[in-house]
C-alpha cells in the first residue's frame, strides 16, 4: 500500500453508509459510534447535504477567494445569526481553524495590547490539531515527540484548576483556547465555576477566550454551540468537523472588533470556503436550525446516557461515564483498546479517547432504538474484555 504509515488503520473496508449504519466489502453491516471522528452528525449520506452538493458540482467547483463567493457570505451570515459572532474565516480543516485563531491572536496581543512575544495558554490533555503550531498547543507530550524544535509562545495550565488558572494568566497572554468537553483528552467536560472564573479573568485583562468546537460544535452536546450551554461569551470559535458532514471545511468566527487586526494579506487559504463545500455547509445548518434534530438529539443523549450509567457503570471494568449530548467517554480500570475489535465483532464501531477511555460519539441522527442497541453491545463487549487475557488467565476470543 503505497501511503505512509501514519494510521494504525483497522483492516476492515467501508463502502456504503446510510444514517447511523455504514457496510464494508464482505456485506457487514456496522452501527457507527464514531460519526467518522464526530463529523457526520447528520448520518451518513444524509439526503439535504447530499442533494445541495448534487446541485452545486453541475454549477461551480472552486474559483478562489480572489473573488466573491455567494454561497460564502450566507454561510457566513448564517453562522453569525446562530452564533452571535459577527466574522468567519473559512478554511479546510479543525487544525487549520484553529492555526487561523492562533494566529489572530498574536495579531490581536500584538497591536491590541502591545506585546513583543504575545503567548496563547491551553490546557493539559487538550487536542487542537497536528499541524506544528496547534500540536504545541496541545496539551499532550505524545503529539510532540520528535517534531522539535516546537514553535514558541504556548503555555499549558491544569484543567479545571481554578487557583492555577489565576496564577498562570501572565502581562504577556494574549488568548486563551479550550475545548468545553476534552475529546482526545479523555471526554472531560470544563467545571462551570471553572469557566466563569476564566470568562471573568479574560474580560478583566483583555485576553481573547477562544473556544475550540471543532468537535463540540454543530449540535453535537444538544445545542449548535457549546459555548451556549456553558453560559459563556467567547470572542472566537473554531468549527469543522460537522460543519460539512463529511466534506471538508473548518471556520474560525470572531467577534466585531477582531476584523481589524485580519485584514488583507494577513491570512488565505487556496480552498477554504469553495461553493461545494459551502453548499454542504448550508444544507447542515438549515437541518439544523430548521428542524427538531436538535431537541431529538435532546431527547436521544438523555436515553443513553441513562442506558450507559443504568448498563454500564456498575460493571468492574468501569471505572467513570462522563460527557455531554452525544459525546460519552467510558473510562476503564484497564486500556480500552482490545476492546475495540470485540465491538467491531459485534457490529458496532467506536473509538478510544487515551489509553483507558472508550469513546462514543454517534450521528445525531441516531434512533432510540439504535442507541439502546449499541450499549448492549459494549454491555457485552465488556464482559467479553474480562476473558482476555487479564491477570495470566488464558483468552477465550
Amino acid at each position: 500500500m503505497a501511503l505512509f504509515p501514519t494510521y494504525a488503520r483497522n483492516d476492515i473496508k467501508l463502502i456504503r453508509g446510510e444514517g447511523a449504519w455504514l457496510w464494508d466489502d464482505q456485506g457487514n453491516r456496522y452501527l457507527d459510534f464514531t460519526s467518522g471522528l464526530g463529523v457526520c452528525n447528520l448520518g451518513h449520506t444524509h439526503p439535504g447535504v447530499k442533494a445541495a452538493v448534487h446541485e452545486q458540482l453541475d454549477q461551480l467547483w472552486h474559483v478562489s477567494n480572489l473573488y466573491r463567493i455567494p454561497l460564502q457570505e450566507q454561510v457566513a451570515g448564517k453562522l453569525a445569526e446562530v452564533s452571535g459572532l459577527d466574522f468567519s474565516f473559512f478554511c479546510n480543516s479543525g487544525a487549520e481553524a484553529n492555526e487561523a485563531a492562533i494566529k489572530l491572536a498574536r495579531r490581536y496581543g500584538r497591536e491590541q495590547k502591545g506585546l513583543h512575544r504575545p503567548e496563547v495558554v491551553t490546557f493539559y490533555s487538550s487536542f487542537h490539531g497536528r499541524s506544528l503550531a496547534t500540536l504545541t498547543a496541545t496539551g499532550q507530550a505524545k503529539v510532540k515527540e520528535g517534531f522539535a524544535p516546537l514553535p514558541e509562545g504556548f503555555r499549558s495550565l491544569p484543567y479545571n484548576d481554578r487557583d492555577a488558572l489565576k496564577e498562570g494568566l501572565t502581562e504577556q497572554t494574549a488568548a486563551v483556547m479550550l475545548e468545553l468537553i476534552q475529546g482526545e483528552g479523555g471526554v472531560r467536560p470544563a467545571d462551570p465555576d471553572f469557566l466563569q472564573e476564566l470568562e471573568r479573568l479574560c474580560r478583566d485583562r483583555e485576553i481573547l477566550l477562544m473556544v475550540d468546537e471543532v468537535q463540540t460544535g454543530m449540535g453535537r452536546t444538544g445545542d449548535l454551540f457549546a459555548f451556549r450551554q456553558a453560559g459563556i461569551s467567547p470572542d472566537v470559535i473554531t468549527l469543522a468537523k460537522g460543519l460539512g458532514n463529511g466534506l471538508p471545511v473548518g471556520a474560525m468566527l470572531g467577534r466585531k472588533g477582531l476584523e481589524v487586526h485580519f485584514g488583507p494579506g494577513s491570512h488565505a487559504s487556496t480552498f477554504g470556503g469553495n461553493p461545494v463545500v459551502m453548499a454542504a455547509a448550508k444544507a447542515v445548518l438549515e437541518e439544523l436550525s430548521t428542524t427538531d434534530l436538535l431537541s431529538r438529539v435532546r431527547h436521544t443523549s438523555h436515553r443513553l446516557q441513562t442506558l450507559l450509567h443504568d448498563k454500564l457503570a456498575s460493571h468492574p471494568t468501569v471505572v467513570e461515564i462522563r460527557g455531554q449530548g452525544l459525546m460519552w467517554g467510558v473510562e476503564l480500570n484497564r486500556p480500552a483498546a482490545p476492546l475495540l475489535p470485540i465491538l467491531q465483532r459485534k457490529g458496532l464501531l467506536a473509538v478510544i479517547a487515551g489509553p483507558q477511555v472508550l469513546r462514543l460519539l454517534p450521528p445525531l441522527v441516531t434512533k432510540e432504538e439504535e442507541a439502546v442497541h449499541g450499549v448492549r453491545i459494549i454491555e457485552e463487549g465488556l464482559q467479553q474484555l474480562e476473558e482476555v487475557v487479564d491477570g495470566g488467565s488464558v483468552s477465550r476470543i
